[in-house]
């Protein structure tokens, strides 16, 4: 299947990923909270457009499954995902207002505007390649480590979200959409959605990265 095929093309990527540092020190419990603190503030940045992409999407279809599922999931996001994330704002004490000054790395900016180029200039077919990396390889984190228990419970609960049986359904779902648009698509469609799933495939590992050094841009005005 097609999406075999782009989980196969993108193997050394998302095995960085269950590599990086950030992950391995966040599963050992020894991560400093202070990059996790960074991550949850890039990547409530990053969710609030995955959101709404869904919605661009749902938009851009003109097939009723895909428009409805779309639909869902976004609605989810809005009451899910991000409403863990306030959970762990509160968890570590961050306040609306430092969220509010928190400047956009450039890793998370630069991910945010993949999507919408997708969404702007591409297909449905590769918008929706573009969107599937943040669920699949996030449902292969959680079912890797969540029975490893790591110490810091804060991060045992991050990694417990994403080995649920909601989680992995939405997972299973845009996997299965992905691959009745690849058996529409042509050769050149098909080869575009696989580098728009690969290009978020390295986006992803770059967040890890991001959060791992906490980067900034290279100018003063924003840091």
């Amino acid at each position: 299947m097609f999406s075999e095929e782009l989980r196969e093309e993108a193997a050394a990527l998302w095995q960085a990923s269950f590599d990086h540092d950030f992950i391995q020190e966040l599963v050992a419990g020894t991560l400093d909270e202070q990059g996790f603190r960074y991550y949850l503030l890039q990547d409530c940045y990053y969710l609030i457009h995955f959101s709404e992409a869904h919605g661009l999407l749902a938009a851009k279809t003109a097939d009723e499954e895909i428009r409805a599922s779309q639909l869902a999931l976004q609605k989810g996001m809005e009451e899910g995902e991000i409403a863990v994330r306030e959970r762990y704002f509160k968890w570590l004490g961050i306040t609306k207002e430092e969220y509010q000054k928190t400047v956009v790395a450039p890793s998370a900016y630069e991910y945010v505007n993949h999507l919408y180029r997708q969404l702007a200039t591409g297909t449905v077919g590769t918008s929706l390649a573009a969107l599937l990396p943040c669920y699949w390889l996030y449902l292969e984190i959680g079912q890797r480590f969540s029975q490893v228990a790591s110490p810091n419970p804060l991060y045992q609960d991050w990694i417990n979200t994403y080995d649920s049986p909601e989680f992995a359904e939405s997972t299973r779902q845009q996997i299965s959409l992905l691959n009745q648009l690849s058996e529409l698509a042509d050769e050149d469609e098909r080869l575009a959605m696989k580098e728009a799933f690969l290009i978020s495939s390295q986006y992803e590992l770059a967040f890890w990265e991001m959060s791992y050094t906490r980067e900034t841009w290279q100018f003063e005005a924003l840091n």
